[in-house]
């Protein structure tokens, strides 16, 4: 009496589904018969355990309809949006970051042994890396966006590798900073471009005068060029059509001038 109370056991049961099938043949066949997708592997447990440690499809695969069960697990890869999340840099600015996951299953097994929920674990482990990512400073979070992004792939890696996860790209979307330090950072970007044209300026300034102390003393050396200089920005103020033009004599032509009329 105790024996029948305990049940038939596993191999009881293994043989009363061989059992139905036989005596439903071939009705029984299309509920063993079960078509996995080209990007799909299928796990299968008899009697609670797992059959093996591989699993089938894609194709045309057979279950017994009493003792086995089984979970379809796609392999394709998988875009999932990084919700915004708040991020306390490293010198204390607030700010807002979003990304994009791409991931896939690469071991059905694990991902369906070894956590209840693969995807969404997945997700809120991306969250709460990016989330911690708080040891950047706001200038090299946003100069720095490849290295951030290959950092988190890295530790979502080492963190879903035991899920049968593996992270293909991770891409930071946006980065937002409240709108007074929008202003800040725009008055502080402002000032330093006036910076840099008044420094720019000043060079200019500086090179130009050296160019026309040793343009003076080129013509300090040699009067008769100062005369040409004379007559070829008379040139080009005659070429520009105006009406009256205001042109200075040389000095040296006045004295010159002078001495032949005291000798006339």
């Amino acid at each position: 009496i105790a024996d029948r109370r305990e049940g038939i056991g596993v191999c009881g049961w293994i043989l009363v589904s061989f059992f139905l099938v036989l005596i439903t043949f071939p009705i029984s066949i299309w509920a063993c018969m079960k078509i996995i997708r080209e990007y799909e592997h299928a796990v299968v447990f008899r009697l609670g355990r797992m059959l093996s440690k591989k699993t089938k499809g894609p194709g045309i695969i057979l279950i017994l309809p009493c003792t086995d069960t089984f979970i379809k697990v796609d392999l394709r890869t998988v875009t999932w949006n990084i919700p915004p999340q708040e991020i306390l840099t490293k010198d204390a600015v607030t700010t807002q970051v979003n990304g994009v996951l791409y991931y896939r299953i690469h071991s059905a097994v694990s991902a369906v042994a070894n956590v209840t929920d693969v995807h969404s674990a997945t997700f809120l482990l991306a969250q709460a890396t990016l989330r911690n990512d708080s040891t950047q400073t706001l200038a090299q979070l946003l100069a720095g966006r490849e290295e951030i992004a290959h950092s988190i792939q890295a530790i979502l890696n080492s963190g879903t590798e035991q899920w049968g996860i593996k992270v293909a790209r991770v891409e930071i979307k946006d980065i937002r900073i409240p709108v007074a330090m929008q202003t800040v950072m725009a008055a502080e970007a402002e000032a330093a471009r006036e910076t840099r044209a008044k420094v720019v300026a000043a060079e200019g300034e500086m090179n130009a005068s050296k160019a026309l102390k040793q343009a003076s003393m080129v013509l300090a050396e040699s009067p008769g060029s100062l005369q040409l200089c004379y007559l070829q920005t008379l040139t080009t103020l005659a070429a520009k059509n105006n009406s009256t033009i205001v042109f200075p004599l040389p000095i040296n032509m006045l004295v010159s001038l002078g001495q032949k009329s005291k000798g006339g």
